[in-house]
């Protein structure tokens, strides 16, 4: 499904609500070609611990988990099982690659407070 919001990007929505931003999806990919596999898909996964109470985690995985929800985006196989998907949907995953700040972003509309570091919510 895509969305029609910005007729510039092809940011998709997927199955689980989790929107992958193309600089992301570029991201992805990259990574799991120096990896040389072809096997692997982005798991996000939220788990219990961190200064507010949940954490991300994003990690390659080729694992396939029951219940997990499987979506794709221009090739990239974002992954999140199936307790982690209510606290993750209409989130976004971006990446920044500034002076002040690189690496994934997790903009999660389902999280009502988050620590300092950015790294755990509630």
């Amino acid at each position: 499904m895509t969305t029609e919001a910005h007729t510039e990007s092809t940011e998709a929505t997927a199955p689980s609500g989790i929107n992958l931003t193309d600089v992301a999806a570029v991201k992805v990919k990259a990574l799991i070609e120096q990896e040389g596999r072809d096997d692997l898909r982005l798991r996000i996964a939220v788990q219990p611990g961190g200064c507010s109470g949940l954490r991300y985690q994003l990690f390659f995985d080729e694992r396939s988990l029951d219940g997990d929800v499987v979506s794709d985006f221009d090739g990239v196989e974002v992954v999140v099982d199936r307790m982690s998907a209510p606290y993750l949907a209409g989130a976004t995953i971006d990446f920044a690659d500034r002076i002040d700040a690189q690496g994934f972003t997790i903009d999660n509309p389902n999280a009502q407070n988050s620590c300092a570091c950015g790294d755990s919510f509630h």
